[in-house]
């Protein structure tokens, strides 16, 4: 177990509980406040515990946390592997409910792009969480020695060139808060995304203050030897506060604190004064949204618009699981995902009306939310603060998408009893390279390794991804036969890929090898583009083509349903590797 100090959740003067500030508000939802403990658990252990070990951490009772991870599982946010829950991709939604409310990303991310691939270094943009400071985005450089910081990670200020900049906006409650946290915990192991050190950040307020003098701070080493940054503070220009701090990280292997001054930070303040116009640019978002759109579970009816499918999808959970389900949990999170973009505050009738759920189970919800730190209000009006992103985010944006991939394969294999894989389509259209794979136990099986490439003109899997990128990619100029049945002539073959795009799937018989049948789906992203493809291949002894049409392909399209879902999910804001 983690040792017993301040988190991203626990800091505070007043005396703390393990996930909250104070004592428990009398109409806080207990079954909420727990699903929100397991769900904090599963991220600092990097997204996968055993059921054994999150009941040692949480100190819940088994029961209860069998009984919250089905929940969660029924939800789609955590994955029952064997005796481990694991967390799903599905689960982003509440961190991009939080990043779609504040706009930043969406408005400023395109900018910190252009500046990384302009000076070759990782850039990026965060946002004060109390006495620490999350990450939003992050735009980083492919090398052998780079940055591992995620988004929703969170790190304590007086370690990051962005924290002194937050902390020229903080009161004498602010101060204090820090003063009592550095104190109870001096070498910050309530920060796991950096490695503990003590006693190195006593001049902290000395750099508060000249931040506050200059505009800009530095990270001479601060978070580990070696990593160097320069930040600048975006300012919102309607009220002149700190909306956010943008930085570019290096290493001091390429340089130091004065080239970052004299060679960075010009061209790092041009890039604020670009976001800062971008800013000034944005419509006000409405005062209240008409309403608000819940998620879409899985396994369930499609939640309405007007929130009626909360209660339909809750009801039929109910009664499927009986008291496995705790649907005080499920509402309390689905309130989370009431705000988004265009509806960042929001009353209490707008929570309502956006989940669907009374008054008064949305004011309790809230009222949870508010204590353990997630919501905060002000003038009767309620928004999501950056805490949110430490329920999964940091973990699941790291996700590519074999991975994201990978049970559904599994899960897809098990149902059909053949193998199923994920390709991608190599650059220039020429080849399909398998990038995840579930293979059958069978003495006679499809062979075929991670990284095995095949031509795509002759295998499912690249007919279905050059059928929804051509004229993009172009075909080979010749035509190899691999077997009497392959398909070499290029007419012909554009008319089998008309057909394939029409169709919506491929099936190619013994064109790649004799025997080998496989039925291939494509994979698209959030913006409808072929990225992938995923197929199911056997021998053509066990079935015929009109019984790969009719008994696998419903499968294999539900399938990669499935996978799109949590695709668009997980690449809301950021680029999902292998895509």
């Amino acid at each position: 177990m983690r040792p017993n100090v301040p988190s991203d959740a626990d800091s505070g003067h007043d005396p703390v509980t393990r996930d909250g500030v104070g004592p428990t508000p009398p109409e806080a939802v207990a079954p909420l406040m727990r699903g929100i403990s397991v769900l904090r658990r599963l991220t600092e252990a990097d997204g996968v515990l055993s059921l054994s070990a999150l009941e040692k951490a949480t100190g819940l009772a088994r029961s209860t946390v069998d009984r919250i991870t089905a929940t969660l599982a029924r939800m789609g946010y955590v994955r029952l592997d064997g005796r481990d829950a694991v967390l799903a991709p599905r689960l982003m939604e509440l961190g991009n409910a939080y990043l779609a409310s504040i706009r930043l990303p969406r408005l400023l991310d395109a900018h910190a792009d252009a500046l990384a691939d302009e000076l070759d270094e990782s850039v990026s943009l965060a946002v004060a969480d109390r006495d620490g400071v999350r990450f939003i985005h992050q735009a980083t450089r492919r090398r052998a020695m780079s940055l591992s910081f995620r988004i929703g990670d969170l790190l304590p200020a007086e370690r990051t060139a962005p924290g002194p900049l937050f902390a020229t906006e903080w009161g004498p409650a602010d101060w204090a808060r820090w003063r009592a946290r550095r104190e109870a915990d001096p070498e910050g192991r309530g920060f796991p995304a950096v490695p503990p050190r003590e006693g190195a950040y006593d001049d902290f307020e000395a750099r508060t203050a000249s931040a506050a003098a200059q505009g800009w701070a530095l990270d001479d080493q601060l978070i580990e030897p070696g990593l160097v940054a320069v930040s600048v503070p975006v300012r919102d220009p309607r009220t002149g506060r700190v909306a956010c701090v943008a930085s570019v990280v290096s290493h001091t292997s390429r340089h130091t604190t004065d080239s970052l001054r004299s060679t960075l930070l010009p061209r790092l303040r041009v890039t604020v004064a670009r976001m800062e116009e971008e800013l000034a640019g944005a419509p006000r978002e409405p005062a209240a949204p008409d309403a608000g759109s819940p998620p879409s579970f899985p396994s369930s009816p499609t939640p309405t618009s007007s929130g009626l499918g909360l209660a339909a999808w809750t009801g039929a959970s109910k009664q499927e699981l009986g008291r496995e389900f705790i649907e005080s949990l499920a509402r309390g999170l689905t309130v989370v995902t009431s705000f988004g973009e265009n509806r960042a505050d929001l009353t209490l009738t707008d929570v309502a009306r956006a989940t669907g759920l009374a008054r008064a189970t949305a004011r309790r919800a809230l009222i949870t939310l508010e204590h353990l730190g997630y919501v905060e209000s002000s003038d009767r009006v309620f928004r999501l603060t950056p805490r949110v992103l430490g329920l999964g985010f940091p973990p699941l944006s790291m996700l590519p998408l074999p991975r994201i991939a990978a049970p559904h394969l599994a899960e897809l294999s098990a149902r059909v009893h053949e193998s199923a894989s994920l390709a991608i389509l190599t650059a220039g259209g020429e080849e399909v390279q398998y990038t995840a794979r579930v293979a059958t136990s069978r003495i006679m099986s499809v062979n075929i390794t991670l990284g095995t490439r095949f031509p795509a003109y002759a295998t499912s899997l690249g007919r279905v991804m050059l059928a929804g990128l051509l004229p993009e990619v172009s075909l080979p100029e010749r035509l190899i036969p691999l077997t009497p049945r392959s398909v070499t002539d290029p007419r012909e073959l554009l008319t089998v890929l008309e057909r394939v795009r029409t169709d919506g799937y491929a099936l190619v018989d013994g064109e790649l090898e004799e025997g080998l049948r496989s039925i291939a789906v494509p994979v698209h992203d959030r913006d409808g583009r072929v990225t992938a493809a995923v197929n199911v291949a056997m021998h053509s002894s066990r079935r015929s083509v009109e019984q790969c049409v009719e008994e696998v392909l419903p499968e294999l399209r539900a399938t990669v349903h499935r996978i799109e879902s949590e695709l668009r999910v997980a690449g809301m804001f950021r680029r999902v590797a292998g895509v």
